[in-house]
């Protein structure tokens, strides 16, 4: 499949994706999900599974399978939603949702046969189990690689660095983080809650640094993410993505209220208003 043709394919991943996410927050009802800080990072999660990852979900325990860790684990529905499009998930478990002993919690359980690698949400955790999953495939000669999703505002946590030191001490250019910068977190703007230098903070901490302008375009993270995998130059890759809360939806578009709650029938019509819109073309302000 050529670059174009992969863009496009890309591309409609991302339209069945974010109806995907709608419809599982939806079915949760009074519980709410974690719009949001989902829909911001659809492109990245789609483009790693769909244009960039070696996996097969008729053999989802492959040895050699690339390993996927959404570190922002309240991002759960992109995770999912993907999962969903690569035929992990049948798609008829959408309205179990954060239902009672369903798989699709509101963060992520691990359960490998469904695709799911590990467990994760309490933030600053998955990152450093991804660099863990990339110590040990050097540690053995494997040849897969790992990627994570990072929040920025999850880049708050001291974990996350004291992990990003040790991989780079222990040359692991086999992962690829990218930090999904959308400009939010739980209570406000990150700038306003820890404003800090991120290209400065990974540069020091010895990984390979590049910058994605906008995120929520599958060519430019198609490029940057091939990039990186490609790159074996003893050095773990991280890709700065900035990326637009609530990302298709127009009033959840950097609007707070959405990070996480319900939605109620008459915003659910207008989400998919919303994106049936976008699939047309049209633009949703």
């Amino acid at each position: 499949m050529n670059k174009n043709m992969l863009i496009d394919e890309i591309g409609k991943k991302t339209e069945l994706m974010r109806r995907d996410c709608i419809e599982m927050g939806y079915a949760a009802g009074s519980q709410g999900a974690h719009f949001g800080p989902a829909l911001s990072c659809i492109e990245i999660v789609a483009t790693m599974f769909f244009g960039v990852m070696n996996h097969d979900p008729q053999i989802p325990e492959m040895p050699e399978r690339d390993r996927f860790v959404m570190s922002k684990g309240h991002a759960s529905l992109a995770y999912y939603s993907a999962l969903i499009e690569a035929s992990y998930i049948p798609k008829d478990m959408i309205p179990q949702f954060k239902g009672n002993n369903s798989i699709l919690c509101g963060h992520p359980s691990m359960n490998i046969k469904y695709g799911i690698e590990i467990s994760s949400g309490s933030l600053g955790n998955g990152f450093p189990v991804a660099c863990g999953m990339a110590k040990a495939a050097k540690f053995k000669g494997e040849k897969h690689n790992v990627y994570c999703v990072v929040g920025d505002g999850e880049c708050n946590e001291g974990i996350i660095w004291e992990a990003a030191m040790n991989a780079a001490k222990n040359e692991l250019d086999n992962i690829v983080a990218v930090v999904d910068i959308n400009g939010f977190q739980l209570s406000g703007k990150t700038e306003e809650i820890m404003a800090i230098n991120l290209d400065a903070l990974w540069k020091a901490a010895g990984w390979d640094v590049s910058r994605v302008e906008n995120g929520n375009d599958v060519e430019q993270m198609l490029d940057a993410l091939m990039k990186a995998k490609d790159a074996k130059d003893g050095k773990p890759h991280v890709i700065l993505a900035k990326t637009i809360k609530g990302k298709g939806i127009s009033y959840m578009e950097n609007n707070l209220a959405f990070h996480a709650g319900p939605i109620n029938q008459e915003q659910y019509k207008q989400a998919i208003a919303d994106l049936e819109k976008a699939k047309m073309g049209g633009n949703i302000q």
